[in-house]
């Protein structure tokens, strides 16, 4: 039994699937216009939830239904602001991670200013690999992956050249058929590192010394592929539009820092096409008994103490809500504008109140 059941019977069937004259359709658009994809994020939300059912996640499958089944919005000078919703917070609820992604990027801009604010440093991108492996490996080989990191940033080179960092864990699924990799799963991190201005000068850290130092914490008997790259300022970016304008503005790294601050976990990796399939299925146990209990992000060195300073929220397991910033302000003479996910409609159904 869902919490919030859809209205889908005040829709004459020969209505539904379109608008109707009398029925105003959720637009909430972001700093530049666009409009934000509930509607689609609901869809695959949706869909995600159909998968959790058929692979014996029935708890998460109805919680995920439930998923942003209603959106209580302040309207104030213009702008939709959310205020209240119910959010499954289900690790592959897509809903869910798109709060998610946004609340990252946010907290980073937030974390990574206040840094650039107080010292001189530069940003390299750091990822780490492993070979693929099947599904029933993979949980043991993150948990591998999470132990060896902290060997990794234990070791004195690291200690000596890195002030600070932000890890993301990533898996993604090989879906070529022609590939001898075909249905294995590829864990891997992202890392945003702050390194002094004089890095690449003294105690620089060449390729193939985190090659090497990386296959040593993972105890691996192959050479891994590593790959590191200096983050360049960029002042032009089409993606993060969901983001507000002024991190365009104050954070000149935005494009690296907003790759490496997306969820780790992307729907279009965990189910393909807009069916259940049984390799959909499959994958979402996969990923389901993989990612359990997991902490798949993590700070380190001046990032973790920003962290902490700031008195940010858990991103993972916190508030999906109110994402950027206190709402008090907002709440106080704003009008509530209620949106309700309508099943004849398929797409957001809202009423203003007051």
């Amino acid at each position: 039994m869902h919490l919030y059941p859809n209205d889908s019977t005040s829709i004459p069937s020969e209505s539904r699937g379109k608008e109707n004259t009398d029925i105003e359709i959720l637009k909430d658009t972001d700093s530049r216009g666009k409009e934000r994809d509930w509607k689609g994020k609901k869809k695959r939300s949706l869909l995600m939830a159909d998968h959790h059912e058929i692979a014996a996640l029935s708890k998460k499958a109805e919680r995920m239904y439930d998923c942003g089944n209603y959106l209580v919005f302040k309207l104030k000078d213009g702008r939709l602001k959310l205020y209240q919703a119910y959010f499954c917070k289900a690790r592959l609820c897509p809903m869910c991670n798109w709060r998610r992604s946004l609340k990252i990027a946010f907290q980073n801009k937030k974390i990574i200013q206040t840094l650039n604010e107080r010292e001189k440093v530069k940003w390299v991108f750091l990822t780490l690999t492993v070979r693929n492996v099947e599904g029933d490996k993979l949980k043991e080989t993150m948990d591998q992956m999470t132990k060896a990191w902290n060997r990794f940033a234990g070791y004195a080179k690291f200690k000596k050249s890195i002030k600070g960092y932000f890890r993301a864990m990533e898996v993604t699924r090989n879906w070529d058929k022609e590939s001898d990799w075909y249905g294995t799963y590829h864990p891997h991190f992202h890392v945003l590192l702050a390194v002094p201005t004089n890095y690449f000068t003294k105690n620089y850290i060449k390729q193939s010394e985190w090659t090497s130092m990386w296959q040593r914490a993972m105890k691996l008997d192959y050479t891994p592929i590593v790959h590191v790259a200096k983050v360049k300022p960029k002042t032009e970016s089409s993606d993060f539009v969901e983001i507000e304008e002024e991190i365009k503005k104050t954070i000149a790294e935005q494009n690296a820092i907003f790759e490496v601050s997306k969820y780790p976990v992307k729907d279009t990796d965990v189910i393909r096409g807009n069916k259940v399939t049984p390799e959909n299925v499959q994958t979402v146990k996969d990923l389901d008994t993989a990612l359990a209990y997991k902490r798949l992000i993590s700070y380190g060195g001046l990032l973790k103490e920003i962290h902490k300073e700031l008195q940010l929220d858990d991103a993972e397991d916190g508030d999906l809500i109110h994402i950027d910033e206190d709402n008090d302000e907002v709440a106080n003479g704003a009008v509530d504008v209620m949106a309700y996910w309508h099943v004849g409609l398929n797409n957001y159904v809202i009423r203003s109140e007051g």
